[in-house]
């Protein structure tokens, strides 16, 4: 039995608690919140035996394993800190802090307490997204050459959202954004080319981005992301002998269709079940069970690349968290 605790009480964690039901060999035993009133209202609504009204108290709990981290990005780093101090295992939401160099810390000392770390990038471990992987290694659309996605919502969010304060790590980029770069990431590693553009809003951040990217093999990314209109949500990745499309939301599709040339489309279902947080639960299990300290399918080197991305897209946008 793997002792789950959950840090912060927002809709994320809520919903991974929903989903934490759907994993074999999970429990959910303990919450923490920065106040008792929400802990507790938390525990009751989940059936979660131990609220804490600190992160402190939460990571300190011996009958804690591993600690999910679902606050708002700034406080990633303070959190995931605090739990590695109390020698827990951590999977943080993405993306894993604010930058770069807060990001190695979280993995420098991870490793140095051989504690494990992952970064909830739930698409990396989504059974669809798996699949479509294993189609285009297999050779189902030939090599890659093109990928497309964005993720755009509509709003207006107020000053003081997280989608827009600076002091929470607002903006469309590091919410919104970091999905479609490691689609692009995971089908094709770090770009040799990074352009972006971007519209800040008063509190200057990010509201409506446009990133490409270029590899030497030819390759090219053309990635949106905002706050200021729903766009469609979808990705496809296009390749010398056919195109994969993953409909709306593509970070957790209900179906691929894969287009071979000169065969007809090809539609892949997804089989999924819950809201889909259960995966990366499931493979954090699986990596504690055999002693790792990182995932595979979601490894501290892709976590950094990423972040890297994102300091670098960032810097060409004018925003800073500074």
């Amino acid at each position: 039995m793997t002792r789950w605790g959950i840090l912060a009480t927002g809709n994320i964690a809520a919903r991974f608690a929903e989903d934490l039901r759907l994993v074999p060999g999970a429990e959910l035993v303990a919450v923490g919140s920065r106040t008792r009133e929400s802990a507790e209202l938390f525990a009751k609504r989940h059936g979660i035996p131990r609220a804490y009204a600190s992160w402190s108290d939460l990571a300190a709990d011996p009958d804690v394993d591993v600690v999910y981290v679902a606050t708002p990005h700034a406080a990633h780093h303070e959190a995931a800190l605090t739990c590695l101090a109390g020698d827990k295992a951590v999977l943080v939401e993405k993306p894993c802090t604010l930058d770069l160099a807060t990001t190695t810390e979280l993995v420098e000392t991870a490793r140095a307490r051989g504690l494990f770390l992952m970064e909830a990038m739930w698409m990396r471990t989504n059974p669809l997204i798996l699949r479509a992987l294993e189609l285009i290694a297999d050779g189902a659309i030939g090599a890659v050459t093109h990928v497309r996605a964005d993720f755009g919502v509509a709003g207006p969010f107020p000053p003081e959202h997280r989608m827009r304060a600076r002091t929470l790590g607002g903006g469309a980029l590091l919410d919104l954004g970091v999905y479609p770069l490691s689609l692009a990431h995971l089908l094709l590693g770090v770009p040799q080319q990074v352009h972006a553009w971007a519209q800040l809003g008063p509190e200057k951040v990010d509201e409506n981005t446009g990133i490409v990217l270029g590899w030497d093999s030819g390759a090219v990314a053309t990635l949106s992301c905002g706050m200021v209109g729903a766009t469609a949500i979808t990705a496809a990745v296009t390749g010398t002998t056919g195109r994969i499309d993953l409909p709306e939301p593509f970070y957790r599709p209900d179906a691929a269709v894969l287009h071979r040339l000169g065969a007809e489309p090809e539609t892949i279902p997804a089989d999924l079940t819950g809201g889909g947080y259960q995966y990366e639960a499931i493979e954090v299990q699986r990596c504690l069970a055999a002693g790792l300290i990182e995932s595979p399918l979601v490894p501290h080197a892709a976590t950094l690349e990423v972040m890297g991305l994102l300091d670098d897209i960032k810097a060409r946008i004018g925003v800073s968290y500074a």
